[in-house]
């Protein structure tokens, strides 16, 4: 009897799992179509375009005849390819966005399965992200793809650290790894307030982990025409670019649970929050989107050297930051000085560096035209 009751509880656990799963699916299918219409529609706006407009109202349907033309088009695998490799890497890619979404959650209640150690959880399964794509590039037999593979790898681990680094600062905050708690620590200040520097070098990192602008090195189509990509078509391609937008949507939520107090609001109660959670979540998106439609691509060794010589040494100082915090029980505008300070020292460091350039060549054509001058003045002379 009692092995019956456990079965029947087993059975139905796994019936709500699945259900719960489906549920999942359908609404991230829904919130990618959303983001695909946003982004068009944003970036239409930043290049004095309109955007989608024929099909459906406003465009509204041009993401749902872009997925029916993907899945209809003929899915074409190369002779020389490691097939089941070709075909393991997108479902790698793919099931790893969907279930870093198990444990994300839009309100107190709404989450699938919340977990104590649900932020180290996610930052596991983003990692196996990584393994998909060094595979569909090696998989595909293709000197391009195998370089993005590779590209992909050396990107997403190392921006992979600054993004852990800054989760220990967050889960030091709160004194918790579960997300729900995470939020629950933010009812008397958001920890955008106490750790600026921590959020920009999250929102930094995270554009980089999901391969948006201006860190889309490893797919780059100008210099290796698509990376672990470029023999994809059809339904295979359209699974990566599924994922990208899942992952892009998870980086915005996590932004706004870590940082910006989740679901918290006023005048919403109850399952409601969850508005404020959208509101807050399409906010981040918004950005990342303008960011694609302003900065140019880094170019590979830019983007490694920023990686390593300015994001991992500045997620160690907002550790040892908040450790200090921490240990001393400092009240929380010590530690917003601290990160402020910081972040305007990197920002002035990134100014200098980026101005050097843009001066050096001033002072060069100064010499220029300085000599030029001499030398009309010389010749002047010699003629008279």
């Amino acid at each position: 009897m009692p092995a019956t009751v456990l079965l029947a509880i087993s059975l139905t656990d796994f019936i709500w799992l699945v259900v719960g799963l489906f549920i999942m699916f359908s609404v991230l299918s829904i919130v990618v179509m959303s983001m695909i219409w946003l982004e068009r529609k944003l970036l239409g706006r930043l290049q004095l375009r309109l955007g989608p407009t024929r099909t459906g109202p406003m465009g509204l349907l041009q993401p749902v005849a872009d997925a029916v033309k993907l899945i209809l088009k003929e899915d074409i695998i190369p002779a020389s390819s490691e097939k089941a490799i070709f075909w393991v890497a997108p479902i790698i890619v793919v099931i790893s966005a969907f279930m870093i979404w198990v444990t994300i959650p839009g309100t107190q209640s709404a989450v699938i399965q919340n977990l104590d150690m649900g932020l180290f959880y996610i930052i596991a399964f983003s990692v196996v992200g990584i393994l998909g794509l060094v595979l569909a590039g090696w998989g595909s037999a293709n000197k391009y793809g195998t370089l993005g593979g590779l590209r992909a790898a050396a990107q997403l681990i190392s921006y992979e650290i600054p993004i852990i680094m800054v989760a220990i600062s967050v889960a030091m905050l709160a004194q918790s790894l579960d997300l729900r708690e995470i939020v629950n620590q933010q009812d008397d200040y958001i920890f955008a307030l106490v750790q600026p520097l921590g959020l920009i070098l999250f929102f930094i990192a995270g554009l980089a982990e999901v391969g948006r602008t201006p860190f889309d090195i490893y797919f780059a189509e100008s210099e290796i025409v698509g990376g672990p990509f470029v023999e994809y078509s059809g339904a295979h391609w359209s699974v990566f670019f599924l994922a990208e937008y899942i992952n892009t949507f998870a980086i915005a939520a996590l932004t706004v649970i870590l940082f910006f107090g989740g679901w918290s609001g006023p005048l919403l109660s109850g399952g409601w929050e969850i508005i404020w959670f959208l509101v807050k979540v399409y906010l981040v998106i918004l950005v990342i989107f303008w960011v694609r439609g302003t900065f140019p691509r880094l170019r590979i060794d830019q983007l490694m050297a920023f990686a390593w010589k300015v994001m991992v040494p500045l997620s160690f100082l907002s550790v040892v930051m908040t450790a200090i915090y921490q240990f001393y029980e400092w009240p929380a505008w010590t530690l917003t000085v601290m990160s402020s300070a910081g972040l305007l020292a990197v920002g002035f460091l990134i100014y200098k560096r980026m101005t050097g350039p843009s001066k050096l060549v001033a002072d060069v054509r100064r010499r220029q035209e300085a000599l030029e001058v001499s030398r009309r003045a010389n010749g002047q002379a010699g003629g008279n």
